[in-house]
């Protein structure tokens, strides 16, 4: 009998997006195969009948629900599907403990956990249900469309792979057995001190103040995270970002290993001047099928894909027609 955790949600509209007036808005709760609740905002059509294809949203990696994947959910609604924007386990108003930890394979979990909810909606299609994942997400999302065969069609957005960056560094910068050594030291220092604390120290999210001589990306993430444009409370990116422990799993872990055996119709999505398009470059390499493509979007940056920039970056066409072709 699964139990559900009691958790405080936020009944009136906080998103870094307008309302539309297109779909009605809902929370919803479901548990996964860990025992956490999951929280997801759920947009549907308005003028919906039968049943409707539906598609489960989460990321960028540390963001939360009210940020780009809320806006991702709802815009694919008001174009005639039945989605949910969910925050991962132990972020959001998403239950676990401790606070701001995650674990690969929970990551994927929380997906397939997303599936299970939409596939026993009265009003969906369990057969026409697809997924999308944006930055970090976009990399759980892959690794999921690996794992989960109810999985028809997946879209992957400014997409990171969490476990590269982890093991290698940015731009496998640190991509050496002496980088991680020193890497591995310094976390598992950290684990004997929170121990001895009872409590789990945080490695700070975006940067603030932001140094005069950032990195371009890190100036991209300071403009979405830390200013109007995409603040918001729940953020980790935002505020005090992952525990520092948090990626022990992800840097002893690779993702994407049967990548090359997904059958199911694959989307990637990209910014020409993101950083980190480089990612997407490589894992659409592994790729088999006639289902699959890279998208590469003219002089886009990362950030740029999760509100559509000051130009509409989003090919929301396009997904809109991957999506109807996919879960037809």
């Amino acid at each position: 009998m699964m139990k559900t955790e009691e958790l405080k949600l936020t009944q009136e509209w906080d998103k870094t997006f307008p309302k539309s007036e297109k779909v009605s808005h809902s929370k919803v709760t479901f548990v996964n195969h860990f025992g956490i609740t999951l929280v997801a905002d759920m947009y549907v059509p308005k003028d919906a009948s039968g049943k409707l294809p539906a598609i489960a949203v989460s990321g960028p990696f540390g963001a939360c629900k009210e940020q780009a994947s809320g806006l991702y959910a709802q815009t694919m609604a008001e174009r005639g599907f039945i989605t949910i924007a969910f925050d991962p386990s132990f972020t959001g108003e998403s239950g676990g403990f401790p606070r701001a930890m995650h674990s690969p394979d929970i990551d994927v979990e929380d997906f397939q956990a997303a599936v299970d909810f939409l596939s026993v909606q009265d009003n969906v299609d369990p057969e026409r249900i697809g997924i999308i994942g944006i930055c970090g997400w976009g990399g759980m999302a892959l690794q999921t469309a690996c794992a989960d065969t109810r999985i028809k069609a997946t879209v992957t957005s400014t997409m990171y792979d969490m476990s590269r960056v982890a093991g290698n560094g940015y731009f496998d910068s640190a991509d050496s057995k002496e980088a991680r050594k020193a890497a591995r030291e310094a976390v598992s220092k950290q684990r004997t001190e929170d121990y001895r604390n009872g409590s789990y120290v945080r490695a700070g999210g975006v940067v603030d103040p932001l140094p005069e001589d950032a990195p371009f990306f890190v100036k991209d993430y300071y403009d979405y995270y830390k200013t109007d444009r995409g603040y918001h409370v729940r953020s980790l990116n935002s505020n005090e970002g992952w525990t520092v422990q948090a990626g022990t799993s992800l840097a002893n872990t690779r993702l994407f290993t049967y990548a090359g055996e997904i059958d199911s119709a694959v989307l990637m999505i990209h910014g020409e001047k993101a950083h980190s398009c480089y990612m997407s470059q490589d894992a659409f390499k592994l790729l088999n099928g006639d289902n699959k493509e890279l998208l590469i979007i003219p002089d886009a940056v990362h950030t740029d894909l999760y509100d559509g920039g000051d130009k509409d970056y989003i090919p929301f066409d396009r997904m809109e027609s991957f999506f109807n072709e996919y879960l037809k």
